[in-house]
């Protein structure tokens, strides 16, 4: 067979292969796009929805999520339905069965307390509650300011104490109580979220001093070792300098000399004026 031919014929068998590639790759790209996608609907919410809202029907509604669902999502709006929410709730957000109270626990803020802990409500002024920057999912620290019980004792006056640290805030707002005149006014709530033992400690302070919550960076989580400050201490009064007890020197009531005269030596004793005393 003649060259010209075989090379001709090679030639050929190139660009038909190629040809033969591109529309493979051309037609499977068209097959895979128009492959439908698997989605599955699931529940969300309708609308946003605060913390301690019991679900009702009209609070949900249904997105399709393409690919691996979410861990706990809710496929049914029954497993959403009558539950209450722990935690704000956007809308369009798929709900997840950890964002929502145990069924039959109700709604409200006592359905977000962790079981073994307690929400203790301290009423704060705009100044004590930080300008109104407590807000919930923060963390704060709990100092006390007063008189201590032996302050007619002491020259220290006003102390201030840090009775408890990186304490959870559950919820903030206000609440309608009556002043000594009975007029209602409003007046800051802050609930916190504590142990029984913090509860004790809190309630007490909040009957008899003042409380101040000093805001806190929500990573900081190490507890300080912090000493209570008196209104003394802060001006340098000098009647709390530290006292130093000195102890006397003990003086020998019997001195004894030794007197040595060549090669003989004898001793002498002598009283001191204290023991003559």
């Amino acid at each position: 067979m003649n060259r010209k031919l075989l090379t001709i014929l090679l030639i050929s068998f190139v660009i038909a292969g190629g040809c033969a590639f591109l529309v493979y790759r051309i037609v499977s790209a068209r097959m895979s796009s128009a492959r439908p996608v698997l989605t599955t609907r699931v529940v969300a919410a309708a609308s946003d929805i605060k913390l301690g809202t019991v679900l009702a029907a009209n609070d949900l509604t249904t997105v399709e999520i393409q690919g691996t669902l979410p861990k706990g999502v809710i496929l049914k709006p029954e497993g959403a339905i009558g539950r209450g929410v722990l935690s704000d709730l956007y809308q369009g957000e798929p709900i997840l069965d950890s964002r929502l109270a145990s069924s039959g626990s109700g709604g409200g803020l006592a359905a977000t307390i962790p079981q073994g802990m307690r929400a203790c409500a301290v009423k704060v002024d705009q100044v004590v509650g930080v300008a109104g920057f407590v807000t919930p999912g923060m963390r704060v620290d709990v100092l006390a300011s007063g008189n201590p019980p032996n302050a007619a004792n002491s020259s220290e006056g006003t102390m201030t104490k840090t009775i408890l640290q990186n304490i959870a805030v559950l919820s903030a707002g206000t609440d309608i109580q009556k002043d000594a005149e009975g007029k209602p006014q409003q007046v800051q709530v802050v609930n916190l979220l504590v142990t029984p033992d913090q509860a004790q400690t809190l309630s007490l302070a909040a009957s008899e001093l003042k409380i101040q919550l000093v805001l806190r960076n929500p990573l900081d989580t190490k507890v300080a070792q912090v000493s209570s400050m008196a209104m003394g201490q802060m001006f340098g009064a000098p009647g709390l300098q530290p006292h130093v007890r000195r102890t006397p020197r003990s003086v020998p009531k019997v001195f004894t000399i030794e007197v040595i005269n060549g090669a003989s030596s004898s001793q002498e004793k002598f009283k001191s004026p204290e023991a003559k005393q």
